[in-house]
């Protein structure tokens, strides 16, 4: 769009009708749903979101809830080690569990944690479990190790405060490794070991027939926040006689100015919302509350993921963990990731030289021509136009999903070498929006005192990002 602001007119009820200019008296102009639309490169997050997740809010402080589920995520850990040793009667009841503690890095919402664990709600009677384990068998008179997997059958469980106690029943143990193979007998001696913080997850339940109903769990949604930040742009005061001189270079200067205020106004939300720390905290002047919005690369660094990466050293095989990472089905990622990457990361990423992305990461596959084969290794780089005039993307298809890379020259000075991986289903423009008000981006004219011979100016949005599933998100951090 052009960043001429001429004819731009609002439709919406209640303000100002379609046919007069924005040189109209006392006049707010509806301008949310075009600001974002002006030299979109500029700021291609806030255009991203303006298209495709803008989503208004009827408070300041926006509660959403996140939604996590843990029927992907059944996987636990033994909290102390259990060493069993047979009886000698060839009877596997030797290797039965009683009162064996186990717990997860994770709360009843699913939000991955550190410290100390929690207990294990989604663990009822009746189900089957598989850890990994040692066994110890006689080999020729001595005792040798084999890595394996025990299956058990739950029988007893005790929710306690921060892990859960489990009975379980010795099914079967079976081999890891070239010697596969169940293991059907034990002899005195021999040994079943269970290290502490081994995993284990749940391989479905098993129950006779005619039996009775077991035990039910839930989990639990998360109730998040985000807060709306009051951006305020002035267009300064226009003398009448400033108003009616005709200037070199840009004949009308108030014009000017005007789309200069609208382009910073929008480059001050485009960086609210990539670096803006959330709170929300007392005006220094009065006793009303100053929000700030959060930004997507802080608010991912604090909760969500955060990858390593090196622009001389980092190979194919450190692309491929990282994507295996935020791809992850657990987490509920989507398998489209829109990336913005500062200038450097995006020249690394289009040099196709020996010593670029393609080199670095894909050597070992040569195609035909000498240069690097990507199908091999089911990764693929194209360039594409987005979905905005003038914003490129290069996309990269990986085996887990596809990120479209879209260069954001707002990452520099600290952020120079960084890119956030963004699930655009994760995260949502919030425009302040209720009974018949709209806080979205809009033009306040004439705002000067009546006794003034001139004009001034003023505009304003209210809104803030809602940023969900953090894990879903990524932040690429490189280095030299």
């Amino acid at each position: 769009m052009a960043q001429d602001i001429n004819g731009v007119f609002s439709p919406s009820i209640g303000v100002t009708p379609q046919g007069v200019s924005i040189d109209d008296s006392r006049r707010i102009f509806n301008f949310g749903e075009r600001v974002a639309e002006l030299n979109p490169a500029s700021s291609p997050f806030f255009a991203y979101l303006s298209a495709v997740a803008k989503k208004p809010t009827d408070d300041p402080v926006f509660k959403f809830l996140e939604k996590r589920h843990q029927w992907q995520r059944r996987n636990f850990a033994n909290v102390t080690e259990v060493v069993d040793t047979a009886d000698g009667s060839w009877n596997t009841t030797a290797f039965n569990l009683s009162s064996v503690e186990v717990d997860v890095d994770y709360d009843i919402y699913g939000r991955k944690t550190a410290g100390s664990g929690y207990k294990a709600e989604f663990l009822t009677v009746g189900q089957m479990i598989a850890f990994e384990c040692v066994v110890a068998k006689l080999v020729d008179g001595s005792l040798a190790n084999f890595p394996a997997v025990a299956y058990y059958k739950i029988t007893a469980v005790t929710q306690n405060a921060n892990d859960t106690s489990i009975d379980a029943t010795f099914e079967a143990a079976v081999k890891l490794g070239v010697e596969n193979g169940a293991i059907t007998t034990f002899a005195a001696t021999e040994k079943l070991t269970i290290a502490a913080n081994k995993p284990g997850q749940v391989i479905g339940s098993a129950w006779a027939e005619g039996d009775t109903a077991p035990t039910g769990w839930r989990d639990e949604f998360y109730t998040n926040e985000g807060y709306c930040q009051i951006f305020k742009t002035s267009v300064p005061l226009f003398s009448g006689t400033a108003l009616a001189t005709r200037y070199r270079g840009d004949s009308n200067e108030y014009m000017r100015v005007y789309q200069e205020k609208l382009m910073e106004h929008k480059m001050d939300i485009e960086n609210a919302l990539l670096f803006g720390y959330g709170a929300v905290s007392a005006d220094d002047l009065s006793t009303s509350q100053a929000r700030k919005s959060w930004g997507i690369l802080p608010y991912t660094e604090i909760h969500g993921r955060v990858k390593p990466f090196s622009y001389s050293t980092s190979g194919y095989d450190d692309f491929v963990d990282a994507m295996s990472d935020i791809f992850d089905v657990e987490s509920a990622a989507g398998g489209q990731k829109l990336v913005l990457a500062s200038r450097s990361i995006m020249n690394w990423l289009n040099k196709l030289g020996g010593s670029s992305f393609l080199g670095n990461t894909m050597a070992a596959g040569v195609g035909g021509s000498g240069q690097p084969s990507s199908s091999s290794y089911g990764v693929d780089i194209s360039k594409k136009d987005g979905m905005f005039q003038g914003v490129q993307v290069t996309q990269v298809d990986t085996l887990y999903g596809t990120l479209n890379f879209v260069m954001e020259p707002l990452l520099r000075g600290p952020w120079a070498n960084h890119a956030v991986a963004i699930d655009l289903d994760n995260v949502a423009y919030r425009p302040l929006m209720a009974n018949g008000e709209s806080r979205d981006t809009q033009i306040l004219t004439n705002i000067q005192n009546n006794n003034v011979d001139g004009r001034q100016d003023m505009i304003l949005t209210e809104a803030g990002l809602e940023i969900s599933l953090p894990e879903t998100h990524a932040v690429l951090k490189f280095s030299a």
